[in-house]
């Protein structure tokens, strides 16, 4: 139900008038593209509540079935609501109240259901989805998504789930868009008896007959569809609580048998993880449902609550420093990355993906806030500043709407440079810290546009950042300062920037500190400076050059 969505953005006409009409304005996007992206008259009507996720997994011929309980509030008084399932998966039969509905496709992905009964505002009603097939197959986990079947050493099945961008509908049927989410859910998996199934939430209970073994796993928190996994395997288990913000957190860890002294060691990064985070965000969103790590057959993902981890045991990321710094390789990527998304993506979650730097971008800037935390400030300004050579203004940050398009791949390392940047600007550290802190209390738990992140920074610091987040989300071109000596006087100004663009800046003259306040429309300010050398403040995401 972790929805809140303006009537402005919402499309009133039916589905087919408009595509038509957004095609009038645009033809770069295709009919599939539209369904999956934005939030149809067949989306709006109905609130998520509740999923019952019941699949069984058969490894030895990578083969899939079960059903999908689906509950939703109703918002609207309609009847036709959509649900999504790609293929080769295919739908098999779709009730409510015991009886089959009818459904028509739209594209590849998309379900029209058609339903019986009054859908009377306010009800509580449901769908039960039943659906089998060979998902698609994860060549490159997790850029590409759907099922990883692989084996461990031993030659036992090793099976994960990603779909991130791609959409969950890729291995299980829902509401196949992110500004809804559900309250909560149960996901039973089968499987054979002598593997291990891990989910999100607390484990429940096991079943076990002959051949097949069940788990049920609770998640009691609102949860978005890519964060819902499943990973089986020979796992041994084994934890640890730490003793947080909110009290008492259990720290559940699942690895191959094979690998459980190694992730003994390795795994002692996640208190530290979560003491930096604590303070720096808040407390861990999730301590109803718990923290798992969760070894999988690729590098990892950020599944709510069942972080999955596949980094071979080792720091930096698969034992390179993405920073060139030497600090990358003080701590162990997967842990720290994923598990900074439980606060940014999980707990904080963008509404539609044009908008995946509010993950990516507070996430990668939350690896600088790590060794910040345990190393110092200067490490953490080390780090964040080398990772500027991964950053191509290839495309801007933020993407296409309503179209599932995600932006520029800077939105990881160019993100966190701006969030550095934002930080000198505060000039007060604690306040940015109470800053992050407030973001995350004020967006517990809900989806948010980035556009909301805007408002709330531009507020809180007490800074118009309009022109500060257009010009580095919504351009390539990273400002550039130019600056000359005349006499005892300095001439400078900020050229390929937004007309309003007048972020100042630190600058050292003669290593004496001053700040610099450019004036908007890229036109040339002078005045009095004592001394020849100007070096600028090397932890402002911007260009310089002395003409």
């Amino acid at each position: 139900m972790k929805r809140r969505l303006t009537k402005q953005v919402i499309f009133y006409c039916s589905l087919f008038l408009g595509f038509c009409a957004y095609a009038q304005q645009d033809l770069s996007f295709t009919q599939e593209e539209f369904l999956r992206g934005s939030i149809t008259p067949e989306r709006e009507w109905w609130d998520l509540t509740y999923y019952h996720l019941e699949i069984t997994v058969d490894p030895e011929n990578k083969y899939i079935s079960g059903q999908n309980t689906i509950q939703y509030k109703v918002l609207e008084e309609k009847n036709t609501l959509q649900i999504d399932l790609q293929p080769p998966l295919k739908i098999e039969k779709i009730t409510q109240d015991n009886t089959e509905l009818s459904y028509r496709k739209e594209g590849s992905n998309a379900y029209m259901v058609l339903l019986d009964q009054p859908q009377n505002k306010g009800a509580l009603n449901e769908i039960v989805v039943h659906y089998s097939g060979h998902p698609k197959e994860a060549v490159r986990a997790p850029w590409d998504g759907g099922f990883s079947w692989k084996e461990d050493a031993n030659g036992k099945p090793f099976i994960a789930t990603s779909c991130q961008g791609l959409g969950a509908s890729i291995w299980w049927p829902n509401k196949d868009h992110m500004y809804d989410e559900v309250d909560s859910m149960r996901i039973s998996v089968s499987f054979p008896k002598h593997l291990m199934n891990v989910s999100n939430g607390r484990l429940e209970r096991i079943e076990e007959t002959e051949t097949m073994k069940t788990t049920h796993w609770f998640v009691s928190s609102p949860i978005n569809n890519y964060g819902v996994n499943v990973n089986i395997g020979d796992y041994i288990h084994f934890g640890e609580q730490y003793q947080g913000e909110k009290g008492t957190l259990d720290l559940d860890y699942w690895v191959l048998r094979d690998n459980l002294e190694k992730a003994k060691h390795q795994f002692k990064q996640t208190p530290m993880m979560l003491e930096a985070f604590e303070h720096w965000f808040g407390p861990y969103p999730f301590y109803e449902d718990g923290f798992k790590l969760v070894e999988v057959p690729y590098l990892g993902m950020e599944h709510q609550s069942s972080v999955t981890y596949g980094n071979g045991y080792q720091n930096g990321y698969r034992g390179t420093d993405l920073s060139d710094s030497g600090w990358g390789l003080k701590f162990d990527f997967i842990i720290i990355h994923e598990a900074g998304h439980e606060w940014f993506a999980n707990s904080i979650t963008y509404k539609d993906i044009a908008d995946m730097w509010i993950h990516e971008g507070f996430t990668a800037y939350s690896e600088n806030l790590y060794l910040d935390y345990h190393f110092g400030t200067q490490a953490a300004a080390d780090y964040v500043i080398g990772t500027r050579k991964r950053i191509q203004n290839d495309n801007t940050i933020i993407g296409r709407y309503n179209l599932n398009r995600r932006g520029s791949g800077d939105m990881y390392y160019k993100g966190a440079n701006i969030l550095h940047t934002l930080r000198q600007l505060v000039e007060d550290d604690e306040k940015w810290r109470q800053t992050l802190r407030k973001m995350n209390a004020t967006f517990y738990h809900q989806t948010v546009t980035t556009q909301q992140i805007e408002d709330f920074l531009s507020k809180e610091t007490g800074k118009d950042l309009s022109a500060f987040f257009d010009q580095y989300l919504r351009t390539t071109d990273v400002p550039l300062l130019e600056y000359q000596f005349d006499g005892e006087s300095l001439k400078y100004r900020y050229t390929k920037v937004r007309e309003d663009f007048d972020m100042p800046v630190r600058v050292f003259v003669d290593a004496k500190e001053k700040w610099l306040f450019p004036k908007k429309n890229s036109e040339w300010k002078t005045e009095s400076v004592e001394g020849k050398e100007l070096v600028i403040d090397r932890n402002f995401f911007i260009e310089t050059k002395a003409l």
